[in-house]
């Protein structure tokens, strides 16, 4: 265990033959998986990924996606509060919520966000089409849309959204333009989840979770190049990093096809 109490397991490296600045700077498709090898991700996920994973490179540059190491998240909730503050959000809207489980070995923490669903309930039930996906498979939400009807909040199974009942935090600079890749401020009587930042992605920056991590445990990827970054530079071949440690998805069984994968770590119950 390093200083940083991380264990060893959880840090071994892999080869990174593609740069952070690579993977949000804008190379393509075909000049990352030359460089990787790259294994489909549709050969180590369930069948109903292999959609997403064949038509990526024909809908947008990028596919964004997710991971979080739960073997080096110590629950600091540091990604909360720089969440928070770059969207003004209030107290008890945590786009991205560490909750403490107890599991059987002991406790152990989990940093849940919205899923990114392949397969989206709350896409289904908006009855404004407030909720979109963006070309990049990226769950988002037109305030100037959103009637406030609350179903979507209703129908995600991971509890990932949040309704304004009251007037938004007025950020001190010149935020007048919310738009759904960058809601600020958010808007009273509609909805707000995370964005997953990608008007910073598209700009070639970290998702303000991910930047603010001292533990390097959560990582933005892309399923097209198929390669995911953290706040340290660590930069992995995506595939291969589920494949190698084994890493699910929360509540797949709903067939909701999420885009954030979790790698398993101490304090759970490995018997599945």
């Amino acid at each position: 265990m390093d200083e940083r109490g991380i264990e060893p397991a959880a840090r071994t490296p892999t080869p990174r033959p593609v740069s952070r600045r690579r993977l949000l700077g804008g190379v393509g498709v075909a000049a990352s998986a030359a460089a990787m090898s790259v294994i489909p991700l549709a050969s180590i996920t369930l069948d109903e990924q292999k959609p997403s994973a064949a038509t990526a490179a024909t809908t947008a540059k990028r596919q964004w996606a997710f991971v979080i190491d739960l073997r080096r998240c110590d629950g600091c909730k540091k990604c909360t509060e720089a969440c928070q503050k770059e969207h003004f959000l209030p107290k008890d809207h945590e786009w991205i919520r560490v909750v403490e489980i107890k599991g059987p070995q002991g406790s152990y923490f989990f940093p849940r966000i919205c899923q990114q669903c392949e397969n989206p309930p709350c896409l289904k039930v908006c009855p404004t089409a407030a909720t979109f996906k963006n070309p990049e498979g990226v769950i988002l939400v037109d305030q100037d849309r959103c009637i406030g009807c609350r179903m979507c909040m209703a129908a995600c199974p991971y509890e990932a959204r949040y309704f304004n009942y009251k007037d938004p935090i007025k950020p001190k600079g010149a935020f007048d333009n919310p738009m759904p890749e960058f809601p600020v401020p958010q808007q009273k009587g509609t909805v707000g989840k995370c964005v997953l930042c990608v008007h910073n992605a598209d700009k070639g920056k970290l998702p303000f979770c991910v930047d603010a991590c001292v533990m390097d445990a959560l990582y933005i990827a892309d399923l097209n190049s198929d390669v995911m970054t953290n706040a340290s530079g660590e930069t992995y071949q995506l595939s291969k990093y589920l494949h190698d440690n084994d890493a699910f998805r929360y509540k797949e069984e709903l067939n909701t096809s999420p885009r954030v994968w979790y790698v398993a770590g101490h304090a759970q119950d490995l018997d599945y």
